[in-house]
């Protein structure tokens, strides 16, 4: 939706001058209407197709990246408005989509949206009938208790080959060899296949109601979950799935997968104020002191009381506001991250995480342990 600066006139009005001296005018565009569903509403024009929708209004803060937030499955039932102002000055590409088909302002919207939080609306060039809008947003479906894993996941399994000389450096380290990795769609993104691949993996993705039994049964040398939209806690048939797997291989969980570990480990979820998406979140790594710069999209985070249990380990924190980023099970080899590790905004900061995940398929250890202060939270200073 393109702001509008006078909504007095059918025409938007433009400062630039052309080389001749005349100003440039823009095509008409019809009317559209954004509504909250606080009876906030702004108020700009469309472009391309006319039509109407409705889902959860969020922003994300990252400079580029657009193409992949634009397909990236975890914003199912989401409508984003990016905070930078050069969107779409780059162009799009066939390498950059994360899925087949899209997902899906201004800085007062975000500024809303930051003070207000997260909210339910309806994006409109149909009607101009505010009270209509407002009342159809919040009768919209609330992301509090939504599956949407069910609505993004892939119909049936699929296979990925490990790309011949893919990661030599990680693949080299482990003796060349290939791993079978089945990996759980929650709404996968397509990046994260290609770094399993490059890294000698041959993987098998499943449908996200895949049970144990039937993971267990493609003989895996490790178990993936993968990120997705929606709220974790109503993801039951995952959550009994993840408790069983953890006990039997290697299991690594990315953003909706680390939610869903946490929970299959006796954890509890919650609703973020206005959710972590952009490519510039600190996270900072207990067990080395570094901090990495991370891609983040996520409007849930794990409660910190799962690390009353002292068989898990707090091994991630994020720097702004302190919530849950990782961690991992002393005892079984296992671990999981809230951020992306393969959307590389460091850009190689955390592709360390995948080769984890081949030495604890290669070894079947857990991960290296922290001082056991850090267990119960997060160190003092933070």
């Amino acid at each position: 939706m393109i702001p509008v600066r006078d909504t007095r006139s059918d025409v938007l009005d433009s400062r630039l001058v052309s080389p001749r001296g005349t100003a440039p005018k823009l095509e008409r565009r019809p009317r559209a209407l954004l509504a909250l569903e606080d009876g906030a509403f702004f108020e700009g024009r469309s472009f391309g197709r006319l039509g109407e929708t409705a889902g959860e209004v969020v922003f994300n803060t990252a400079l580029c990246g657009y193409q992949e937030v634009l397909t990236d499955p975890s914003y199912q039932g989401q409508i984003v408005t990016m905070t930078y102002p050069h969107i779409g000055n780059y162009g799009v590409n066939r390498e950059d989509v994360e899925s087949t088909r899209p997902q899906v302002a201004t800085r007062a919207l975000t500024r809303h949206l930051r003070t207000h939080g997260a909210k339910r609306g309806v994006i409109s060039a149909l009607t101009e009938n505010r009270d209509e809008l407002v009342d159809r947003a919040r009768a919209s479906r609330s992301m509090t208790g939504l599956d949407l894993a069910r609505e993004v996941t892939c119909d049936k399994p699929y296979r990925v080959e490990a790309i011949e000389g893919g990661d030599g450096d990680a693949r080299s380290r482990l003796g060349g060899r290939t791993f079978h990795v089945v990996a759980y769609d929650f709404g996968i993104k397509r990046n994260i296949l290609r770094m399993l691949s490059a890294a000698g993996c041959d993987i098998t993705v499943v449908p996200a109601t895949t049970s144990a039994g039937e993971a267990l049964a493609l003989e895996p040398d490790g178990i993936f979950l993968s990120n997705g939209p929606g709220d974790p806690e109503p993801c039951v048939y995952a959550i009994e799935a993840a408790r069983e797997l953890i006990l039997a291989k290697p299991t690594f969980g990315i953003c909706l997968g680390h939610q869903i570990m946490g929970l299959a480990c006796g954890g509890r979820t919650f609703k973020l104020k206005f959710g972590h998406r952009g490519a510039n979140h600190p996270v900072k790594n207990l067990a080395t002191g570094g901090v990495a710069i991370t891609s983040q999209n996520h409007g849930f985070a794990v409660l910190p009381e799962l690390f009353d249990d002292p068989d898990l380990e707090l091994t991630h924190v994020n720097l702004n506001d302190g919530t849950v980023e990782g961690f991992r099970h002393r005892g079984l080899p296992a671990f999981s991250v809230q951020y992306h590790p393969e959307a590389s905004p460091g850009p190689h900061d955390s592709h360390y995480l995948f080769t984890q995940f081949l030495k604890l398929m290669d070894s079947g250890e857990p991960p290296r342990t922290l001082p056991r202060a850090h267990a119960a939270g997060v160190p003092p200073g933070l």
